[in-house]
This record gives structure tokens, C-alpha cells and sequence, in this order.
């Protein structure tokens, strides 16, 4: 359910509860009904309301991946060796657990993965695994340090003015 067409039949107000969840999704009804400028049942009902058009799907945390062993971040671009083969690299590479996203691409790569891992002997090790999985080529660039990830969109009112409604 991604797509413009979700968000565009978006509200202000709603669009407001989803800049500032996005920001921190931690934020109580209590403190979210105060940045928005309406009641907390109103908010509740809400964000409620969004979860289920699948315009907010889902709650994470924001992780120090150092923290958890696994400091080596790279971007693999992948395309198939046959491209008149079916397209289907991301249902093949799903169960590789070291691959965090899977973003389809234009240009001369098909995909782009993000995969994390503890060092060096497990990206070549995943490297292959995905070759093998998908039978594709590959071009992997290493992250060296990430001054910003995960940032919160800026998400545009109709009427910049405007926060609740």
C-alpha cells in the first residue's frame, strides 16, 4: 500500500500526527495531541485510522549497530547475469537475514540491498550468497561512516499554517 495515492487523500492534521510519529515514534497520545492541537481521543482515533490505510505501517527502533555486532554496512547493486529470466531476485535473497532492505532501482542495476554484517569474511560470505541465490552480478560499495540515517521526512502541509482540523 506505498505510493502517493495513500498519503495525497491525506489530511493536515493527519499529516502533522505522521511528521511528528515519524520523528519519534515514541511519542504518548498525551504529547502527540499537543503538537497537533486537538484532543487525545481525536488523536487516538487517528493514528488508529492511519494504521489501517497503511499510510503508518509500522513502529521500529533506530539501533547502534555497532552495539549489536554487526559494524559493516554496504550498498550491493545486483542484475541478473539473463535479464529475459524472471524478475524475481527479492523473493530468492528474503531469507538472507544480513540483507536489511531491498530497494528496486532504474538505471543499469535491477536492486540495491543494504546488508550489514560483523566484518569483511561475512560480506564476502553473503556476497556469495546472494550470487548463488539469485544467479546475478554484483557491484558492492562498503559504507566507511554514516553521518545520518533514518532521518524523518519532511512531510508538507497544503497549508503550511495549518495543524489541526
Amino acid at each position: 500500500m506505498n505510493g502517493p495515492g495513500i498519503f495525497s487523500a491525506v489530511e493536515d492534521t493527519d499529516r502533522a500526527i505522521v511528521a511528528a510519529l515519524t520523528a519519534d515514534g515514541r511519542l504518548s497520545y498525551t504529547d502527540l495531541a499537543e503538537r497537533v492541537g486537538l484532543s487525545v481521543s481525536a488523536v487516538h482515533q487517528r493514528v488508529r485510522r492511519l494504521e489501517q490505510r497503511g499510510v503508518i505501517h509500522g513502529y521500529t527502533a533506530k539501533v547502534a549497530y555497532d552495539a549489536i555486532d554487526l559494524p559493516l554496512a554496504a550498498f550491493v547493486a545486483i542484475r541478473p547475469f539473463d535479464p529475459s529470466q524472471p524478475d524475481d531476485a527479492p523473493e530468492k535473497l528474503a531469507h538472507i537475514p544480513e540483507i536489511e532492505s531491498c530497494y528496486s532501482v532504474a538505471g543499469d542495476d535491477f536492486y540495491l540491498l543494504l546488508v550489514r554484517v560483523a566484518g569483511p569474511a561475512d560480506l564476502e560470505r553473503v556476497l556469495q550468497e546472494i550470487r548463488t541465490a539469485a544467479n546475478v552480478t554484483h557491484r558492492t560499495t562498503v559504507v566507511l561512516s554514516t553521518p545520518y540515517e533514518g532521518r524523518a521526512p519532511k512531510v508538507a502541509l497544503s497549508d503550511p499554517s495549518s495543524t489541526a482540523g
